[in-house]
């Protein structure tokens, strides 16, 4: 390199994930013989790295679909109707803590969480309360829901259904990805194998019965909040997609019959190239595997779509303003990267749940983005670069090299069972915390550019959801009839206890007869048992 009156202020340039960055790229980075038609192609043509839409945001422009709950359904339902006021274009149901772990909100468990990190559904009531006068077949509905995901999509259905929906018309996606539970997000509640058997029930019966809604959303999200790299993140979750495959062929469907539904879920975090890369190596990955190894036909099978939130781990409680500018460029990064879905983090997100106004600066960012940058005017804009290009086709190469350690140990099931993925994002979270605090990373107003600052208004969820939710329930028990529940939670309990089984229509019974969320939980755990993690060293 030639002298300059400016050397390189360090010794190595890294991306948030710690891969090194050269001074600069050129064609030479990528493989003698790089074919580009065949390696990265034309949007709306596989594999899909540009995208798996000729015309891109230029046809439609991306879903934006806020993450939105507290308190209770009839709190939740004035935020989703002042959401779609102010242009929102889908819902997005985050529930409370007793909900994602299948208790009743009077239940001794659920105790000073009801209605705190999301909305407290006990019954099909609450459901109907969640969505009074939106009417789902106008509307798709994205659901945060994973180990009850599906008792919790049978409410929704029986809700449609007393709205007078057709299930055949009702979009929507239920997140329903056990597997990244036990990798990261630890909201489990039984054994690995049964919970993979109520997964692909939700996929059977969404072939069947309910052709527009995405039964499960991959989520590499979680992964990456846990600590993950770009590339763990990656690759995780699309071996995690890979595993529902194999396990929904088992039962006996066809590759072309169910993966058109299947759908993800990606984080956007700081690093912009990188983030932009991931998503291209996705698509490419997915679209190779789907056709190359399962023979997939259809090429909706083979399209992978994402829904992306921008990353909650990066936001700080200090100088809350900031993550305002951070959620903005890790938003750019996702519609770069060809989402399809975005949910944009309120600036106040690192110390509550999001006021109002903290939402409505959320969501205008995403309506700047769509409406005043032109970046939605052509279709992937950086594709071509050497650098994404390098970054792509790495993404690529090390996402394949963990599918093959992965499947040396059996599987994904098998690698959780021995706690790898857990224990790769675990180190590569401890590396991230080091570099830190010894300043090799920055975070303004963390370790850099520290300031005294006055706190910002916060939303404050108080007791009073937890005292309305258990006088509505207390309410439902005498009103129902006890025969109905009975006979329908013993009808659930024969069904579980069958591995050919489907527990999906005797769940939707148990909605109808008025079961609360946590007897047909309870009803599983007894059939099931409950997981405990064996912590890894």
């Amino acid at each position: 390199m030639a002298s300059t009156t400016h050397p390189p202020k360090q010794a190595e340039f890294t991306t948030i994930s710690g891969v090194p960055v050269e001074r600069v790229y050129t064609r030479a980075d990528l493989p003698e013989g790089f074919d580009f038609k065949r390696e990265v192609g034309e949007p709306g043509e596989p594999p899909y790295v540009r995208g798996i839409h000729e015309t891109g945001y230029r046809g439609r422009l991306w879903t934006m679909r806020q993450f939105s709950g507290f308190a209770t359904p009839e709190e939740t339902n004035e935020r989703y109707r002042y959401l779609l006021a102010q242009g929102q274009t889908g819902l997005s149901v985050a529930f409370d803590l007793p909900t994602l772990m299948g208790y009743d909100s009077d239940h001794a468990m659920a105790a000073g969480e009801v209605g705190k990190c999301g909305v407290a559904i006990d019954s099909i009531e609450d459901m109907e309360r969640l969505f009074q006068g939106i009417r789902l077949e106008d509307v798709t509905t994205s659901m945060t829901i994973n180990s009850p995901a599906a008792p919790i999509w049978a409410m929704f259905l029986v809700a449609a259904e007393r709205q007078g929906a057709d299930w055949k018309r009702v979009s929507g996606t239920l997140q329903n990805d056990i597997l990244k539970e036990y990798i990261a997000q630890k909201e489990y509640i039984f054994p690995p194998a049964p919970s993979m058997r109520l997964v692909v029930d939700t996929i059977e019966f969404g072939a069947r019965e309910t052709p527009k809604f995405n039964p499960v959303s991959i989520s590499g999200y979680h992964i990456r909040e846990a600590g993950s790299t770009a590339l763990q993140e990656l690759a995780f979750t699309l071996r995690d997609g890979l595993e529902y495959v194999d396990w929904t062929l088992r039962r006996g469907l066809a590759i072309d019959d169910f993966a058109p539904r299947l759908s993800f879920f990606f984080n956007a975090h700081s690093d912009f190239f990188e983030e932009i890369a991931k998503y291209r190596a996705a698509r490419k990955l997915w679209y190779r595997e789907l056709t190359e190894h399962y023979g997939a036909k259809n090429p909706r099978s083979a399209k992978l779509r994402f829904h992306t939130q921008t990353a909650g781990v990066s936001l700080t409680a200090q100088q809350p303003y900031n993550n305002l500018t951070r959620v903005a460029l890790q938003a750019l990064a996702a519609v770069l990267g060809g989402t399809q879905s975005l949910h944009t983090n309120s600036l106040d997100e690192a110390l509550a749940l999001p006021t109002e106004e903290a939402v409505t600066l959320a969501l205008r960012t995403q309506q700047i983005i769509a409406y005043e940058t032109g970046v939605a005017n052509t279709v992937d804009p950086l594709g071509g670069s050497w650098f994404v290009e390098k970054g792509t086709l790495e993404m690529e190469n090390g996402a394949r090299d963990y599918f093959r350690r992965i499947d040396e140990m059996g599987g994904m099931v098998a690698a959780v069972e021995q706690g790898f993925p857990q224990r790769e994002i675990a180190d590569a979270s401890y590396r991230y915390q080091q570099a830190l605090e010894n300043g090799e990373k920055f975070m303004v107003g963390v370790n850099r550019f520290v300031t005294e600052e006055q706190p910002v208004p916060t939303l404050y969820i108080d007791e009073t959801a937890r005292q309305s939710q258990s006088a509505k329930l207390q309410a439902l028990r005498q009103r129902r009839s006890s025969d109905a529940v009975q006979r329908n939670l013993s009808e659930l309990r024969k069904v579980a206890a069958t591995p050919s089984g489907n527990t999906m229509p005797a769940m939707l019974d148990c909605v109808r007869a008025s079961c609360t969320l946590g007897e047909i939980c309870d009803t599983l755990r007894e059939v099931f048992g409950s997981y405990t993690e064996t912590a890894i060293t």
